[in-house]
């Protein structure tokens, strides 16, 4: 990695690290950099990598990687089980318990907002509720949903919309209710350093590209067909970007140039929707310049 074309910040061995950044961005890299200089465990942020059923396809770190650093809560959830930022909230406040320094890193922003502004304790979804939601149409779900909680959550993705409904619908009370008596945050940004990666999109686009390619070349579709008998388009696990294009390859709705392309349509709109994360809610982070 080129540090000396990277604006890094100052970064205190003894304080925990955060890197936040869009996919394909260089997250992962920079971890490994400052893991092999200063120490520590690095630590998943990203929502896709929890699962145990994809490594190449999320581009979750090889086992090379991991053999050179201490790595934590990758690969460790069932693919069919729940799991939610709170549930990744409670195991990241172990491990700041622990005796190792940590190196956050990944692109799912609300865990990040999570660990540094606080989380609202919100009882669990019931299954009768979750089915309800599960059975309703996007636009039925931003429907029900009150004005200041629609201001707040990106209307366009539907496991935000949703989680809001569900919220209202087994508490009575809106998400944006609970979530302003929030609790103070685990880890404040003063106790850490925290980074964001931001990157032309020209630059972003080739990489994602470019990265897509190497997934094939790595055993990405020997993922899908161990996969192909469990695969269930609902569960969030499925729904990792080039997952859906790929199963839609192989069970032969899609040529793979068909999938490729619309996979890396919808990386590139996530990796949009990442951006736009950042940028309103992380302004306070060390903006990290990427060629």
């Amino acid at each position: 990695m080129d540090r000396t074309r990277m604006n890094l910040p100052d970064i205190d061995p003894d304080l925990p690290v955060l890197i936040a950044g869009p996919t394909a961005s260089g997250k992962s890299a920079l971890a490994l950099d400052i893991a092999a200089r200063q120490g520590g465990v690095i630590v998943n942020a990203d929502a896709s990598q929890v699962y145990d059923c994809w490594r190449v396809i999320t581009a979750r770190p090889s086992a090379e990687e991991e053999a050179q650093a201490p790595h934590a809560l990758y690969g460790h959830v069932p693919h069919d089980a729940e799991y939610s930022a709170g549930h990744w909230l409670r195991e990241v406040l172990s491990l700041l318990k622990g005796p190792d320094r940590v190196i956050i890193v990944g692109g799912t922003g609300l865990y990040f907002t999570a660990l540094t502004e606080g989380m609202a304790d919100i009882p669990a979804t019931p299954a009768a509720v979750r089915a309800e939601g599960d059975a309703l149409s996007l636009e039925a779900l931003r429907a029900e949903l009150d004005t200041e909680t629609a201001r707040r959550i990106d209307l366009q993705n539907r496991a935000r919309v949703q989680r809001a409904w569900e919220v209202l619908k087994a508490t009575g009370r809106p998400l944006a209710s609970w979530q302003d008596g929030t609790p103070p945050p685990a880890l404040p940004l003063q106790g850490c350093t925290a980074m964001v990666l931001n990157s032309e999109k020209d630059w972003l686009e080739t990489r994602i590209r470019k990265r897509f390619g190497l997934m094939l070349e790595q055993g990405a579709m020997a993922e899908i067909e161990a996969m192909r008998d469990r695969f269930d388009a609902a569960l969030p696990s499925c729904k990792a970007i080039g997952v859906p294009e790929l199963m839609g390859y192989a069970q032969g709705r899609l040529t793979l140039e068909e999938a490729k392309e619309r996979a890396a349509v919808a990386t590139r709109q996530f990796a949009k929707r990442q951006r736009s994360w950042f940028r309103a809610r992380m302004k306070d982070w060390h903006q990290v310049s990427l060629a």
